[in-house]
């Protein structure tokens, strides 16, 4: 599956892939993972502009996306969980 880290702004995000479930991570300026998340297939755009700045999950201190494209929004919310208890980024809740 696809790989691709962009800057997290509105042209970035709209050079994303839509078309299959994707597992994300926001990193900050030093490259850190500091929130991972899911988005469904055709919700990544949606999703991903709910982290910009002004927006109603927006993540402080964000300068890129990565996302990890996946068969299946099973296989992606699989690889999400590991990713969050492995790294435990600094915005994802502990404990989910």
């Amino acid at each position: 599956m696809a790989k691709k880290t962009v800057r997290l702004n509105t042209d970035g995000i709209n050079s994303l892939p839509n078309d299959k479930p994707v597992v994300y991570k926001i990193l900050n300026n030093k490259g850190e993972n500091v929130y991972t998340g899911v988005a469904g297939q055709g919700n990544v755009h949606d999703r991903l502009e709910d982290h910009l700045p002004g927006h109603k999950d927006a993540v402080p201190g964000a300068a890129k996306v990565q996302i990890d494209q996946q068969s299946s929004i099973r296989e992606a919310e699989k690889k999400e969980a590991n990713i969050i208890s492995r790294s435990k980024p600094k915005y994802n809740q502990q404990g989910k």
